[in-house]
């Protein structure tokens, strides 16, 4: 196909696949969006102008070859698509579902700047993958020599996993521990179904595990088997934990039943997604249903949160935020879907304590009104109280989606000496995420704190790569 058969962008208008009506998907936890059909993903992808600078590989944390795979898919080569996506992303069916292009590789597309709409490079990748499983591409992974040396991956997330394909794939042998039940990590557990469909993340641990990758199910690192013991069964360490211990508020009543974390309330959700016997969720607890909720923060997590309250039937679902709409984290798509499902966006409004009834649980929020003062370090403009305009938001159900830190591993595991920063995060290099622990390296959100599933592939790829230097090291002075 010539290269001017690619500038369709003056010609052809962006679209996005077609979402279900939105009082049909909250019936269900499906994904809200339905797939390419082949023509509209080949016209879509044939809107890139293949310049000379990509901005969206620059801005994807992957640095995928975006221009090439959609020029292939406009060419209807998608085996060729799939193999270039594959080769820099070890999700990319998840990526194209969960990343928040908006703020990466779309945000920085060059027509979206010209003026003429963004490629919709998301939906694509995500046709693209879902194609390649569809029609076989996708294969276990086989190595074409094995090799000797072991690697433990502590943390089944997507960091961990990635770092284990790209090991497996280089005959390493690889044990994966994780204290769940299910390999995934966040992806299982943490992000519902209508974002992520739970067969999706499935497939590619059971295609992890027929290429040889060992999974340590329901192993607490510290408890079941000691990190030093780890260490003496391996030649090297990954950690990769994530960081899963919920931000606390200090306020009033904030032990009250009814107030809960946001991890717990989507982990009992997704767990009855799977059929599982949840008892906190079938006693009412964790369910939304007939409830008036309100979740607290203006990051994914609370998106996660407003929308699954509003599958399970809550009578109404606000959601706080202490900021404006343009200075919320969460993505801008997401924000959008949970209104068009029936949220309500309280802006400027942070809380500041919880009402009880007689019985001990939640009635109420107490709510300060909020304005936008000056930009702090970060840039973003500081919230600052409004004296005298509290009020209280009625509540059955609060969930606090305020954010993760890290657990105390020095102490969780026994090891003092595994060096964190002041923020608990484990210290690792830059480039090659070593530890000053030998043989031990640490990746994803328990190194960066709490980050995108793009940038835990990203670390988890380059560590693995640095692990094969250091187990290749030994011969290559041997050889000298």
């Amino acid at each position: 196909m010539p290269k001017q058969q690619m500038l369709r962008f003056v010609t052809v208008e962006r679209e996005m696949p077609q979402k279900r009506p939105a009082d049909l998907r909250t019936e269900d936890f499906d994904e809200i969006y339905r797939e390419f059909a082949a023509e509209k993903a080949a016209e879509q992808a044939g809107r890139c102008s293949q310049c000379g600078v990509p901005y969206c590989q620059t801005h994807c944390p992957l640095h995928n070859n975006i221009p090439d795979w959609l020029m292939l898919t406009a060419q209807g080569r998608l085996q060729e698509a799939y193999d270039i996506s594959q080769s820099t992303n070890t999700f990319p069916e998840i990526c194209g579902r969960i990343c928040p292009q908006d703020r990466l590789c779309e945000g920085n597309c060059v027509i979206e700047q010209s003026g003429h709409g963004t490629v919709t490079i998301g939906s694509v990748e995500k046709y693209i993958t879902d194609t390649a499983w569809q029609e076989g591409w996708v294969k276990p992974v086989t190595p074409t020599t094995e090799r000797p040396e072991s690697v433990a991956v502590i943390g089944a997330g997507p960091g961990g996993l990635a770092a284990a394909d790209v090991l497996r794939r280089a005959g390493v042998q690889v044990t994966v521990y994780d204290r769940y039940d299910r390999a995934g990590g966040l992806m299982t557990y943490g992000i519902p179904g209508f974002k992520l469909e739970k067969p999706i993340v499935m497939r590619r641990i059971e295609q992890l595990e027929q290429g040889g990758v060992e999974f340590v199910l329901n192993c607490n690192v510290g408890d079941d088997i000691s990190f030093d013991a780890i260490r003496g069964k391996h030649d090297a360490v990954l950690i990769a934990t994530g960081v899963y211990k919920a931000r606390d508020l200090n306020a009033p009543n904030a032990g009250a039943t009814g107030v809960m974390k946001a991890l717990d309330y989507l982990t009992a959700s997704n767990r009855k997604s799977f059929g599982d016997d949840v008892a906190e969720f079938d006693s009412g607890v964790l369910d939304a249903r007939g409830k008036r909720v309100v979740v607290i923060g203006g990051g994914d997590t609370a998106m996660d949160c407003v929308r699954t309250a509003i599958r399970q039937g809550a009578t109404s679902v606000k959601c706080l935020y202490r900021r404006d709409r343009e200075n919320m984290p969460g993505s801008r798509r997401e924000t959008q879907n949970a209104e068009e499902e029936g949220v309500e966006f309280v802006w400027l409004a942070a809380p500041a304590g919880f009402v009880t009834g007689d019985d001990g649980s939640v009635t109420g929020v107490r709510v300060q009104k909020m304005r936008l003062g000056q930009p702090d370090a970060s840039g973003r403009r500081s919230p600052e109280v409004i004296d005298g305009a509290d009020y209280t938001e009625d509540a059955d159900m609060a969930i606090m989606a305020l954010g993760f830190e890290a657990e105390d591993l020095p102490t969780l595991w026994g090891v003092p000496e595994l060096p964190v920063t002041r923020w608990g995060t484990v210290r690792a290099k830059f480039n090659t995420h070593e530890t000053d622990m030998p043989g031990v390296w640490a990746v994803g959100d328990i190194v960066r704190g709490a980050s995108l599933v793009v940038w835990a592939i990203r670390d988890g790829r380059e560590a693995a790569q640095s692990i094969l230097n250091y187990l290749s090291a030994p011969a290559q002075v041997a050889a000298e």
